[in-house]
């Protein structure tokens, strides 16, 4: 059965035209060419035209591994929010923190999310994303968000020196008190929850692709 596309202006049906080897589709409700990057799916649909995939957790749940495989099962682009600040700032997130603290970072993230314009992209966001809410109302508006939910003791594996990969932390905080924090905002504002434990990459991957 071919795949029906559908119009991301009016929701009409697309039909599949070809002219010297080049594709495109046209929309017979409101008479428009939509190029293949803006077509969309039944899933996406069904997520009120909203293309992206939006991928939020704990550092070290996987978002960025998973992320970019994901984006390739879609046929979609890859975007690391944490890479955005980096490049902004022209500075590791590390050195970020060291120099300005948590709160500058966090302030600086909101903005980086804030400004995020994307179609059809597997979004990795930092994992102190959650505590701005403008941003993360921004981010349901043009995506779908997913929490890859982990464990603390699986969190605590996987994670090395915490200084070093850029954690947005209180003086004073641990990391189950930085978990204990969070957990509760990542499933706030989560559209869907996947546990993802002993989840192969390709697994993980099925699993979002199967419930979005």
């Amino acid at each position: 059965m071919e795949q029906i596309y559908y119009c991301p202006k009016c929701s009409g049906e697309l039909e599949r035209i070809a002219s010297c080897g080049t594709v495109g589709y046209f929309c017979n409700s409101c008479r428009n060419l939509v190029s293949k990057s803006k077509i969309l799916t039944h899933a996406e649909m069904a997520r009120g035209n909203r293309s992206n995939i939006v991928l939020i957790g704990m550092p070290g749940c996987g978002k960025s591994t998973i992320g970019v495989v994901l984006a390739k099962v879609l046929g979609y682009r890859f975007l690391d929010s944490d890479l955005l600040i980096q490049e902004r700032e022209n500075r590791r997130l590390s050195e970020i923190l060291e120099k300005d603290g948590p709160d500058y970072f966090n302030q600086i993230e909101d903005q980086i999310n804030l400004s995020i314009e994307a179609n059809k992209t597997v979004i990795s966001t930092g994992g102190s994303a959650v505590y701005g809410n403008k941003a993360m109302e921004h981010l349901r508006k043009i995506g779908f968000i997913v929490y890859l939910r982990l464990p603390y003791d699986e969190i605590e594996k996987r994670l090395g020196d915490l200084v070093e990969r850029g954690i947005s932390m209180k003086e004073g905080q641990t990391l189950k008190d930085l978990f204990d924090e969070r957990a509760p905002l990542y499933e706030k504002h989560a559209e869907i929850i996947l546990d993802t434990q002993g989840l192969e990459i390709r697994d993980a991957v099925k699993l979002i692709v199967d419930n979005i």
